[in-house]
């Protein structure tokens, strides 16, 4: 009866355990995803800005 007992709740602590390491790698990928896509957006506005500020520095040597 206790190898048994013990069988189960091996069984049922691995089943918890593997479920655990399932959300925390979905979780993981998750934020990497977030920051990919953050640093993603902070480049093309930093390419925006870049282009902007061209085109003002055109614009005003054009008035001069």
């Amino acid at each position: 009866m206790v190898k048994v007992a013990t069988f189960f709740g091996m069984t049922l602590g691995a089943f918890l355990f593997w479920e655990t390491m399932d959300k925390v790698h979905v979780y993981i990928a998750l934020r990497q995803d977030e920051k990919k896509e953050r640093m993603e957006k902070e480049v093309e506005i930093k390419k925006m800005r870049e282009e902007f500020y061209k085109q003002q520095i055109e614009k005003d040597s054009l008035a001069d």
